[in-house]
């Protein structure tokens, strides 16, 4: 089955949050979180999505991100997705996914949960 496009609006805060394969950690240490947050500001910086909070939990991400344009959002969790997988993988010397399926995003309604 196909997957359905996701709802995104530009101007409308969204609460995205990806976890990680198996509930397994995708941050071992605080290079790991700093490495992300580095890589987290160049994704949003390169799609024009703004970041308003954010919250590094050892096995998962929250985040409340604003686009610019529809599929901003998209774009900037591809980007960062791809830089920060192959930077844990090189440093932790393993392979494969970090990231269980799709990020998960619904609109932010001041107390929505996706």
């Amino acid at each position: 089955m196909a997957r359905f496009p996701r709802l995104e609006l530009p101007g409308v805060a969204q609460h995205v949050i990806q976890r990680g394969n198996n509930r397994l950690p995708c941050f071992l240490d605080d290079d790991d979180r700093r490495d992300y947050l580095v890589i987290l500001r160049e994704a949003l910086a390169a799609s024009g999505c703004e970041l308003h909070a954010y919250a590094l939990m050892d096995n998962h991400v929250h985040m409340l991100v604003t686009p610019t344009e529809s599929g901003a959002v998209g774009r900037m969790m591809q980007r960062l997705g791809r830089r920060y997988v192959a930077a844990f993988n090189t440093r932790h010397a393993r392979t494969g996914t970090l990231w269980e399926g799709r990020y998960k995003a619904c609109l932010w309604a001041g107390s929505a949960t996706c």
